[in-house]
């Protein structure tokens, strides 16, 4: 439940996209005539238009989470904090100067953020976050928390050079591809990494009993 409630805004950017693509002049009136004091020289052309709106839709649908969460009494982790300031600056930044290419960048920029912050987490202060992170809910030996935080680490830095090829060589020029891409390509490999970590890991849990 948890992982199709992170999925919302995810999918609201790409709902939001596809369908002011649908209605590219609709969407671009909508823009210069109420969004226009957000927007470098007041307007945008019509093919500018959609990733401006799923934009501000995808940063809208992250605060809207987050203050869901604390509706709720509950703790709102540093991912979703952080999640929340790559969208707003970057796509701070797209809509401003309507460039697609921002937004395209926040992505892999957060993947290496999170392998940076994995790697020197275990090297310089010795903590192992992904054990930190999962040690109450499985028991594993210490070897296996150790591949378990470099196979994040290298699936991490992997996921962004894969963004940037998707969004500046494979698809260059075709921002609709790449946002299929981000919604569903890239959420399909993590379910199949998650998957598979699951698998691997259950051969090493330890017996508590």
């Amino acid at each position: 439940m948890k992982f199709l409630f992170d999925l919302i805004p995810l999918l609201l950017f790409f709902a939001a996209y596809k369908l002011s693509g649908w209605n590219a002049e609709a969407a671009q009136h909508f823009i210069n005539t109420y969004l226009s004091g957000m927007i470098s020289g007041g307007s945008v052309k019509p093919d500018e238009s959609p990733i401006v709106i799923a934009t501000l839709v995808g940063i809208l649908a992250t605060m809207a989470q987050i203050g869901y969460i604390k509706a709720r009494g509950r703790k709102v982790d540093f991912v979703l904090w952080f999640s929340l300031a790559m969208f707003v600056f970057f796509g701070g930044l797209t809509i401003y100067l309507h460039d697609e290419d921002f937004i395209k960048w926040k992505l892999s920029i957060v993947y290496w953020f999170f392998a940076s912050g994995l790697l020197v987490s275990e090297l310089v202060f010795k903590k192992n976050l992904m054990r930190k992170s999962m040690e109450e809910i499985v028991q594993l030996p210490d070897l296996i928390w150790g591949r378990l935080n470099l196979a994040w680490i290298c699936f991490f830095v992997a996921m962004g050079f894969l963004n940037w090829y998707v969004a500046f060589v494979l698809f260059k020029g075709d921002t609709s591809s790449w946002v299929s891409f981000k919604a569903f390509g890239s959420t399909a490999i993590m379910f199949v990494f998650i998957v598979g970590q699951t698998i691997y890991l259950s051969r090493h849990i330890k017996d508590e009993a």
